[in-house]
């Protein structure tokens, strides 16, 4: 859905009851946790968050409540609760004066001793087609905490194929920028 202003909440609450009722926008659903499929463009984005445990615990909590996407420019509606598998969520990209919001659904949570993170999936009306796993790691062998994004996805609308090497740079950009958020939330 496009509009040049922020929908009005109502709009995006009967937006997300009807994307709930509807099925993923791809078959490769739960990909993320393996090998990416083809037919897809690939994106992943890794960076160090800090060290112990701490930062990885700051990091987890970052995650929970959904601090990757203070970019700035993308808004979660609404980061009320932490993610769950079958939860269904809108995200609004503000760019160029225009707002696309988009629903996706979440796939699966992994909370293992040095993992946290979950995948979501794209629903029928969002602008691509594809997932996206964001996790936190802990890495044993140097006690370091990392924030790692791992994508696959293809345009799904008429009108993105149109403009895709734009909205490609754009979700690529978004990708580096929940890096950035989640270092800051770390540091915080």
């Amino acid at each position: 859905m496009y509009s040049f202003r922020r929908p009005p909440d109502e709009q995006i609450r009967r937006f997300l009851r009807e994307q709930a009722e509807l099925d993923f926008s791809y078959a490769e659903v739960g990909a993320t946790a393996g090998e990416p499929p083809a037919g897809f463009q690939h994106h992943e984005v890794r960076v160090p968050l800090g060290q112990g445990e701490n930062d990885f615990e700051a990091a987890k909590a970052a995650l929970r409540r959904w601090a990757e996407f203070d970019t700035g420019w993308t808004e979660l509606c609404w980061p009320d609760a932490p993610p769950a598998p079958g939860q269904t969520v809108a995200v609004i990209a503000r760019r160029l004066g225009v707002r696309l919001l988009n629903a996706c659904r979440i796939i699966y949570v992994v909370d293992e001793p040095n993992v946290f993170g979950f995948a979501y999936g794209t629903l029928p009306h969002h602008a691509e087609q594809g997932e996206e796993r964001f996790q936190v790691r802990r890495r044993p062998e140097d006690d370091t905490a990392w924030y790692e994004v791992t994508a696959f996805f293809r345009p799904n609308l008429r009108t993105i194929r149109l403009a895709w090497p734009l909205v490609q740079r754009l979700v690529n950009q978004f990708r580096n920028e929940s890096a950035k958020a989640m270092q800051h939330a770390v540091r915080e």
